[in-house]
């Protein structure tokens, strides 16, 4: 099962010098029931592109209470054993949860597929969407039309040998 875990790049730095995502329990996103009927699509890459989409939304939540860490969103692409990552059926189709997964246990860093995180240009949308935030989970629109601005950005694609590249800068 692949699973996309939320972070920020110097928790990518923690967890490539601990040599694994944690400890847990952690939160990841992927392919769930729930995710499935909203996004109403058979295509497996479709389904793992929302999964991650809602992972790197889980990332600006992280850069949003972590001031100081560099405003690109992170995403680790994680591959673990079937049945290790743990939807809540209870939020199966709450918008807040869609995707989203429980990990019980650290994952190793062996265990990365990818890495996916913005490209430099993206830092000031990023930045923005960060700072906005707070006001849209109130229900600003124009908050909201900020934080989806970070969504006109693609995140970049990384091998994991690439990731002592990205934390250093």
């Amino acid at each position: 099962m692949r699973v996309y875990v939320p972070l920020t790049l110097p928790a990518l730095a923690q967890a490539h010098r601990a040599g694994e995502l944690g400890p847990g329990p952690l939160t990841a996103y992927a392919v769930t029931p729930g995710l499935r009927e909203w996004y109403v699509s058979d295509d497996i890459e479709e389904l793992e592109y929302a999964a991650l989409t809602r992972a790197a939304h889980g990332s600006l939540r992280l850069l949003a209470a972590d001031l100081g860490a560099v405003r690109k969103r992170v995403v680790v692409a994680v591959d673990i054993a079937d049945g290790a990552g743990h939807a809540d059926p209870d939020r199966a189709l709450d918008p807040d949860a869609l995707g989203e997964v429980r990990l019980a246990a650290a994952v190793p860093l062996a265990k990365a597929a990818a890495v996916h995180v913005d490209a430099d240009d993206a830092a000031v949308d990023v930045a923005k969407a960060a700072e906005a935030l707070a006001a849209a989970d109130g229900g600003d629109a124009d908050a909201q039309f900020v934080v989806d601005g970070a969504d006109d950005h693609e995140l970049l694609w990384f091998a994991t040998q690439e990731i002592e590249h990205l934390i250093a800068g």
